[in-house]
């Protein structure tokens, strides 16, 4: 089965799209193979900042998470209207849209280039790659049967991983990109079965609102996936945080009120190899508090060789498990018709 379930409603046939991920992954380096020509030397960079929105922006946290412990100088990720004011000529800027459109890219990526950013753009068409084109800096295409955002993480995070690599700031990339297509094989192949984990997860969320948890900067951007994911395809309320950020806050604020969070939320963890050696205890402890004030508690596991390969390992479950929990509601994963309405109320103001 790798389409929907029986009796689902799938108009964009989301579920297939969903276990193509690894396919994804693999086609997007397979594009890169010959290199990608007009980029800076590691000596020409002292900063990296990557633009991009939504379900084009996530691919921006998918990099910063893996390769900033590689990397000589910072990777910032910005999802905004302004440009930070560090961007100079010394920066590489890779901005991200999938359909080359997105607003709020659109104007940061052209301050950059009135500050002799140097640039990469990832993108379908659009606006972005025509600026691209008048700058003569690098596109990087995104195929265009690629239709929703969310649909391409995989087609947006590969593009800049290899730019990464290529520039010189992150070697090894391309290898951390093979292992993680092996991983999401073996994943899909599991998760594609009838009565699979995601389905049985999907199950005990029920009608209670997600919350995901994730440690450190891989289990942070995964979490952040599950939530946007479960808003987007589900059509549902979900929330995230990561540890050991929500120890010093959040942590506090389930003192009171269990008697309602408890009808009303699922805890879900997501773990991984590659968290410091007391995100495990904080895991335990917040277990300890936040218990007895939410339905239930689970947990999910990564596998897979290397940071990238558990980080798409985490992305691909809770794909899966939004795709389900839309099912189990007979909502339509595909279509977005609130984001919709936002971009034409936009349209029509401007």
């Amino acid at each position: 089965m790798k389409g929907a379930p029986p009796g689902a409603v799938d108009t964009l046939d989301q579920f297939a799209v969903v276990a193509a991920f690894p396919e994804q992954v693999a086609t997007a380096l397979e594009a890169l193979d010959g290199g990608i020509a007009g980029l800076p030397g590691s000596h020409e960079v002292d900063n990296v900042l990557v633009l991009g929105m939504g379900g084009s922006g996530i691919s921006g946290d998918v990099v910063s998470a893996v390769a900033s412990p590689l990397s000589p100088v910072p990777i910032v990720v910005s999802k905004d209207y302004e440009l930070p004011g560090f961007v100079g000529p010394r920066t590489l800027v890779m901005a991200v849209s999938c359909s080359g459109d997105t607003e709020e890219t659109l104007g940061a990526v052209t301050e950059a280039a009135h500050a002799g950013a140097r640039l990469v753009a990832v993108c379908q068409g659009g606006l972005l790659a025509e600026r691209a084109g008048e700058w003569g800096v690098p596109h990087l295409a995104v195929p265009p049967d690629i239709r929703m955002p969310r649909s391409a993480i995989g087609a947006l995070s590969v593009p800049l991983l290899v730019v990464l690599e290529d520039v010189g700031l992150v070697p090894g990339a391309r290898q951390y990109i093979h292992d993680a297509v092996n991983q999401l094989r073996r994943r899909r192949d599991q998760l594609v079965q009838a009565g699979s984990r995601t389905e049985v997860l999907a199950r005990r969320i029920g009608r209670t609102f997600p919350l995901v948890y994730g440690g450190g900067p891989i289990g942070a951007a995964a979490a952040m996936r599950w939530k946007c994911q479960v808003n987007e395809n589900a059509k549902a309320p979900a929330f995230f945080n990561r540890l050991p950020e929500l120890c010093h806050n959040e942590a506090a604020g389930w003192g009171q009120h269990g008697d309602v969070t408890r009808q009303v939320l699922t805890l879900v963890q997501l773990r991984h190899d590659f968290e410091h050696p007391q995100i495990g205890r904080r895991f335990e402890l917040v277990d300890d508090l936040v218990g007895e004030v939410v339905g239930a508690i689970h947990e999910v596991q990564a596998e897979g060789d290397g940071p990238l390969a558990q980080l798409f390992d985490l992305v691909l479950q809770g794909d899966f498990v939004s795709l389900h929990l839309a099912a189990e509601a007979g909502v339509d994963p595909g279509p977005i018709p609130a984001l919709d309405y936002i971009k034409a109320g936009l349209a029509r103001r401007a």
